[in-house]
């Protein structure tokens, strides 16, 4: 597979899952206003901070209120991260890549993306947020059943899994730093009384409350952590989201799990191997806030060697000028 190619189906995964993720800390955030006592402050500002958007929105708008940040996360076409640039460069990945993704993915793809521009352009949201972005997250959601029962399940569908699991690992990891900082900055205070309205939007900012109810019962800070971080079934922990995608880069190199071929996997075993081995108690001891930023740093170095393992064009030859076809580099050897 050409690596061009590749690097398409896995960005064009990666922002779908980004645009899923987004809609969905959204509606978490107006659904949590709606139930916090009367007189309560809105918090905007953690939105910005788990996109990453802060600062860029501070400069254009100033301080954050409900309108600004629904419409510069949600519209916006000059904010790389809005569920709408998400979608127009899913799309884009998607048009370049038509030959290798099949006729249902595209479609998909498609309809999400000018669905999303129609609403755009038209400057409001349609009917109740909720129904908004609750579709959003549906139709994401129907994009990866589709793939999963139309695409064979080979390089190109590893490279499109990989991405969509490292979008989705450092949206949790993101949120739940922000959100879990700013609800108990003190972590020596672990387990103490929280309002359970806020701990109940951690989880469904993550699409784990009822999955965590079922495991353990109570809403309790240590274990929504805990869930989130390391738990090995749920889906959306980062570290069942870390483990797959060791799996698909293994899958994509041929190479038995455990080994090392290449700096991406050397590192992303690394950090499966580091979540494996560490226990909540641990991490809350050492300070979740720095755990969770190491984990980010982690990531980011995953996707730089995956970048310059499979998708990084080679350096032209000093002393030879290359022809067309050694130009262009493979995603696999």
């Amino acid at each position: 597979m050409l690596s061009r190619v590749a690097d398409s189906i896995y960005w064009m995964n990666r922002y779908i899952e980004r645009a899923e993720n987004i809609s969905r800390f959204i509606d978490v955030n107006l659904h949590l206003m709606l139930d916090m006592p009367s007189g309560a402050d809105e918090q905007w500002e953690p939105l910005l901070n788990a996109t990453g958007d802060y600062l860029a929105f501070q400069e254009r708008f100033g301080a954050p209120t409900r309108e600004t940040v629904v419409a510069f996360l949600t519209f916006d076409a000059n904010n790389p991260n809005s569920i709408f640039s998400c979608l127009r460069e899913a799309r884009e990945n998607a048009r370049t890549v038509r030959q290798v993704i099949t006729a249902e993915m595209w479609e998909q793809i498609n309809t999400f993306y000018l669905t999303i521009r129609s609403v755009a352009n038209a400057g409001t949201i349609p009917g109740e947020p909720h129904e908004f972005f609750t579709g959003i997250r549906m139709a994401s959601h129907l994009y990866e059943g589709i793939t999963d029962a139309t695409m064979s399940h080979g390089e190109g569908w590893h490279f499109g899994r990989l991405g969509r699991l490292l979008e989705r690992a450092n949206m949790t990891s993101r949120v739940l730093d922000v959100m879990y900082f700013n609800l108990l900055p003190d972590f020596h205070d672990v387990g103490g009384p929280v309002d359970d309205v806020r701990w109940t939007a951690v989880l469904n900012a993550g699409s784990a409350f009822e999955m965590y109810r079922q495991r353990f019962g109570p809403i309790a800070p240590d274990r929504v952590a805990n869930f989130l971080i390391l738990d090995r079934e749920f889906p959306r922990s980062i570290h069942s989201c870390v483990t797959n995608a060791d799996e698909s880069l293994h899958a994509i190199s041929n190479s038995p799990i455990g080994t090392s071929k290449n700096s991406a996997e050397a590192n992303l075993y690394k950090l499966r191997s580091e979540l494996a081995g560490t226990r909540i108690d641990e991490i809350i001891i050492g300070g979740l806030h720095e755990f969770l930023g190491g984990i980010q740093i982690s990531l980011n170095s995953v996707a730089d060697s995956i970048f310059k393992t499979y998708f990084a064009l080679p350096l032209p030859s000093t002393t030879s000028i290359p022809d067309q076809e050694t130009q262009i580099s493979t995603a696999t050897e």
